[in-house]
């Protein structure tokens, strides 16, 4: 029952709770084991969380538990599932790099029509900048310039490349990242 990536939420979402008044609707891709929706939810806002693992998810359930709030928790794949909406926030933290390239660009034009004018997206993907293959994960990752690129419409409120160490397959190790908060127009 260890919780892979803690139960603290990722520095992320604390730096996107900021921009949102309470009650909000907040839609999250790749949930995981919960941190970050269930931080989000105890802020009071709306969330919903989608995930593929049903492990994943059997945690999370337990962690919003223990922290006494309600998310909607989504079985699922983030690139063919319905979400509902309309969102204030759509979030992933390492998640959509492991949507294939094709069916992201249709997962970024489908997001952002859930999306209130306004709202945001704030979101972390690996880059192939620097490359670690861990678990052997299939992943898709984020080319120079292509996750800001898909908000070239929108008002970049934050982006920067970094390197993120991870230990989820037990060894430390680092991986590039682009993280970008972007606002649809009103």
């Amino acid at each position: 029952h260890r919780y892979i990536w803690g139960t603290e939420p990722s520095v992320l979402a604390r730096d996107v709770v900021w921009l949102l008044p309470a009650r909000t609707r907040v839609l999250e891709l790749g949930s995981g084991e919960g941190r970050d929706s269930v931080f989000l939810a105890a802020r009071g806002f709306d969330v919903t969380g989608v995930e593929l693992s049903r492990a994943g998810i059997d945690k999370a359930e337990r962690l919003a538990r223990a922290h006494e709030v309600r998310v909607r928790w989504v079985q699922g794949d983030m690139a063919r599932g319905r979400f509902g909406g309309p969102f204030h926030l759509v979030y992933s933290c390492g998640a959509i790099h492991y949507v294939p390239r094709p069916a992201r660009v249709r997962l970024f034009r489908r997001l952002k029509s859930v999306t209130f004018p306004g709202g945001y997206h704030a979101h972390i993907v690996f880059t192939a900048e620097s490359v670690y293959i861990e678990k052997g994960e299939l992943i898709d990752y984020f080319g120079s310039g292509e996750l800001r690129g898909a908000y070239h419409d929108w008002r970049v409120i934050d982006h920067e490349h970094g390197m993120i160490s991870c230990a989820a397959d037990g060894l430390l190790h680092q991986h590039s990242v682009e993280r970008l908060i972007a606002q649809r127009p009103t």
